[in-house]
């Protein structure tokens, strides 16, 4: 594993309206879906972010780039690389970006996998997809 890439991380999934959130340990390569959070305009509420990094005390966080298939940038793609500004600009935290095509039809997958059925619920949904994010960088980085 690379000494750079130890300890605790958060990842998001970033929504318009939602924003889900995940934890992991680089240690074991593996994460968890935590929380989901309400957004405005893709804002979250910046308090209950700061609550969550005091919780937690990540070495970083993971912000999933919702890219076209053919690996442009989007509107979506803008304001997820935008939310990753401002994480670091209030927390000053080292923020990592990793393409996330496809992680939100992979995370309806496993939870239905695990349920038997679709989830009705879309804020598991968010934070389902923060964890496949999570775990997609931790892989990245040759973690556990």
């Amino acid at each position: 594993m690379p000494d750079s890439v130890s300890g605790t991380w958060l990842a998001f999934d970033h929504g318009d309206r939602r924003i889900g959130v995940a934890v992991g340990e680089a240690l074991t390569g593996g994460g968890r879906a935590l929380i989901t959070l309400s957004a405005r305009a893709g804002q979250p509420d910046w308090e209950e972010v700061g609550r969550l990094l005091a919780e937690w005390r990540p070495q970083g966080v993971v912000v999933g780039l919702p890219l076209h298939a053919d690996g442009s940038d989007s509107e979506s793609t803008r304001a997820a690389r935008k939310f990753a500004q401002r994480l670091h600009g209030r927390y000053g935290l080292r923020v990592e970006l990793v393409d996330e095509r496809l992680s939100s039809h992979e995370a309806a997958a496993r939870l239905s996998e695990r349920r038997g059925r679709p989830t009705r619920r879309p804020g598991a949904l968010d934070s389902e997809a923060a964890r496949i994010i999570l775990e997609t960088w931790f892989s990245q980085q040759g973690c556990a």
